[in-house]
């Protein structure tokens, strides 16, 4: 009766073990996921240079709404790359975590990144949080281009915006710093 019942335990316990592996699923999916958000920064990298060439041919006949659409297109690139870059930090960590640790052998201090050593979830988190802070910014600051500023008091909202996100900023650095 005990050894059917540790043969039972043995059993249970190795495939609730291997239900991990259904985490990669979410890996698998934050790859593809990080590579279309590159591609489509890219993409709109490549639409900012197509209009600016276009430009460049026709000096003196450029339409303003062309002018206008160059820096929202590249500041929506950089949004996008930094938003495949938390998926990829996000496939990495959960990868990490639940699998195994990505290409033990050759990790040595100096290959591998600060922000990459994630030991739990409280480090993917925090991790990921820094990034979505990032996106946050550059949207802020797409928006911030495309406000019109009628009044005093417009221009007191974007003071408070860039000082709150300032101190933001200033709190995740002094974080990062006591963290180490």
């Amino acid at each position: 009766m005990k050894q059917i019942r540790g043969l039972i335990e043995s059993v249970f316990e190795s495939a609730l073990f291997n239900v991990r592996f259904i985490v990669l699923t979410a890996v698998i999916g934050s790859i593809v996921a990080s590579f279309i958000m590159f591609i489509k920064g890219t993409l709109l990298i490549v639409e900012g240079g197509y209009i600016f060439i276009e430009q460049l041919n026709n000096i003196g006949k450029v339409e303003a709404h062309h002018v206008e659409r160059i820096v929202p297109l590249l500041i929506n690139s950089v949004d996008n790359y930094l938003f495949a870059t938390v998926l990829l930090i996000f496939s990495m960590g959960l990868y990490e975590l639940f699998i195994s640790k990505i290409d033990p052998a050759s990790r040595t201090p100096d290959s591998r990144p600060n922000w990459l050593n994630i030991q739990n979830l409280d480090d993917l988190k925090g991790t990921i949080g820094k990034v979505i802070l990032m996106i946050l910014i550059v949207s802020f600051l797409e928006k911030s281009l495309s406000i019109e500023y009628a009044t005093p008091l417009d221009l007191l909202y974007l003071c408070v915006g860039i000082i709150l996100i300032s101190g933001a900023l200033f709190l995740t650095h002094v974080q990062g710093h006591n963290n180490h």
